[in-house]
């Protein structure tokens, strides 16, 4: 399989090519560190399988997909991400991707999810199957936006800047500006008004 990696982390990005190098059935031909620069090469490439962090500068994962399964419907996808959230796990698998991992699984996962894929297989690692059968049980739990999002948007409604909320919460300024997008989508606002305007009417502020 022709393989394309997209993550924004060089070592990551080092650490699965490593990884794969020392499978047969497999060949990495490309490396992106953003979304936009992947469709460059997939546009230019014949890609197998492309394996991409939801977590990347500009357009996110959710819009890759979305648009790899457009252009190149072909190209089996799977999911490398550290985002274990029940929404937004459901709203990537809903684009059909063959395979979601967690960054924290281990490296078995990773090797296994691949072999799956090879086979026309769906692969979903221990922990995403977990998520999906606590949604199930929990449904409650599946809310729209996660804690710490709610907790950003109402940051957002008092018009504090980026690395303010990053001050305030004690995360990363990339953390909040990845929230915000991930805000943003799910809401499916544009706009700073539109998004006050949505949260008030849902009561999530």
């Amino acid at each position: 399989m022709k393989v394309l990696l997209v993550d924004d982390h060089a070592i990551l990005l080092d650490g699965v090519k490593s990884l794969l190098s020392h499978d047969a059935s497999v060949d990495v031909i490309g490396e992106a560190n953003s979304a936009e620069k992947a469709l460059e090469f997939l546009k230019a490439n014949e890609v197998d399988l492309l394996i991409t962090d939801f977590n990347l500068p500009g357009m996110d994962g959710l819009s890759l997909v979305r648009l790899v399964k457009k252009i190149s419907p072909k190209t089996k996808i799977i999911v490398l991400s550290m985002h274990d959230e029940t929404h937004l796990v459901k709203e990537i698998l809903k684009e059909g991707v063959e395979g979601y991992v967690l960054k924290n699984d281990s490296h078995k996962e990773l090797k296994m999810a691949i072999q799956y894929v090879q086979e026309g297989r769906i692969y979903l690692s221990n922990n995403i199957n977990r998520i999906i059968i606590n949604s199930l049980n929990f449904p409650e739990e599946d809310r729209l936006l996660t804690d710490r999002e709610r907790e950003i948007l109402k940051l957002i409604a008092k018009e504090f800047a980026n690395r303010e909320i990053a001050e305030q919460l004690f995360i990363s300024e990339r953390t909040v500006e990845t929230h915000r997008k991930n805000i943003f989508r799910k809401t499916k606002t544009n706009s700073l008004v539109g998004l006050i305007k949505f949260a008030y009417a849902n009561n999530l502020i």
